[in-house]
């Protein structure tokens, strides 16, 4: 059979085949790894149909079905990314797992995975997993008609560890910017003053890292910066504080991107800074939950107000997990209610 000729579409290359009347296709980065897929797929299918004629399931291992997913559907979501992780890492992340045909899971084979990584990892993170692998398998449920149910959705996962409370104080403040060579007055230059910026700017409008680190010049407005994308999807209108606006106007004029650092870069000299600083325990992530939790105590903002602020669609992860006052403020803001 001769094959069809992979169409470029982009920065990308897509090849469609036919069998028995149905049509299969895929998209690659190169005309040749569409050919070469072209191949295995029609060899795949004839395989396949001599089996089921004869009443037996050609294997199809875990692993392939995960390259599948992530081609066809993961890299186009916006946790892509991790995705991307946890499927290139199949095989050590779930060794029972990898290899084993998807028509032969069972939940003691998920149980027994289970089991075994909740010595390796966090909860969170087995929490993750759990979640990728059985989107993959919902894939080849509703998608691809290869099963019938998912047998993850029959394995209890263990409950949600409780939220972070980690409070920044001023003092923790000092220590950090002194780590990263930046107090907030001058031009932020170097790389390390840039995620000192980023800091205090997160701490002034309780931005995530990658909403910080994607500002563009564009997206300043009168009194706000409008976020286009953000984690939950959907655009947001984040108001900037007198503090906020200083900050803005210390960054450079010519940059377009405000902060011309990458999350992976970030990530590295921030571990290193509150090394240096003796304080390990503090993620760049809790000045979120500082950010919030100032919010209510300084500006007395009503919940539905900070949810629009923060991009919370519920309400309730926004009071539970991001606000955290301890007593004295608990004690201040009761009895100010009596003046």
């Amino acid at each position: 059979m001769k094959l069809p000729k992979p169409i470029q579409r982009g920065s990308s290359w897509r090849i469609t085949v036919s069998f028995e009347n149905k049509r299969y296709s895929a998209t690659r980065d190169t005309a040749k790894e569409c050919e070469h897929w072209a191949i295995t797929k029609l060899a795949d299918l004839k395989n396949g149909k001599v089996s089921e004629e004869k009443g037996i399931k050609t294997a199809y291992p875990f692993r392939e079905l995960c390259d599948k997913y992530f081609q066809e559907h993961g890299r186009h979501l916006k946790s892509g990314r991790t995705i991307l992780f946890k499927i290139k890492n199949v095989e050590r992340i779930a060794p029972n797992l990898a290899n084993k045909s998807i028509y032969e899971f069972k939940p003691a084979d998920i149980v027994e995975w289970r089991n075994k990584r909740k010595k390796e990892v966090k909860v969170a993170t087995l929490r993750n997993e759990h979640a990728i692998y059985s989107a993959i398998f919902t894939y080849a449920v509703k998608e691809l008609f290869l099963l019938e149910s998912n047998v993850w959705h029959s394995v209890s996962m263990p409950s949600k560890e409780k939220s972070r409370n980690q409070r920044i104080t001023v003092d923790d403040q000092v220590e950090l910017l002194k780590s990263l060579d930046w107090f907030g007055v001058t031009t932020p230059e170097t790389p390390r003053q840039l995620v000192a910026w980023a800091f205090l700017f997160a701490l002034e409008t309780a931005m995530r890292q990658g909403e910080i680190l994607a500002m563009r010049r564009a997206d300043l407005r009168e009194g706000f910066v409008h976020l286009p994308v953000t984690k939950n999807g959907e655009p947001r209108n984040v108001p900037l504080s007198k503090e906020a606006k200083r900050l803005l106007a210390l960054l450079p004029a010519e940059n377009d991107v405000l902060v011309p650092v990458g999350n992976h870069r970030l990530r590295m000299m921030w571990g290193r800074a509150k090394k240096r600083a003796g304080l390990s325990h503090i993620n760049f992530h809790d000045s979120r939950h500082e950010a919030i939790t100032r919010m209510v105590k300084v500006r007395k903002l009503p919940v539905e107000v900070l949810a629009k602020i923060t991009g919370h669609k519920t309400i309730g992860i926004l009071i539970n997990t991001y606000y955290n006052p301890d007593a004295q403020d608990l004690v201040e803001m009761f009895n100010s209610s009596e003046s």
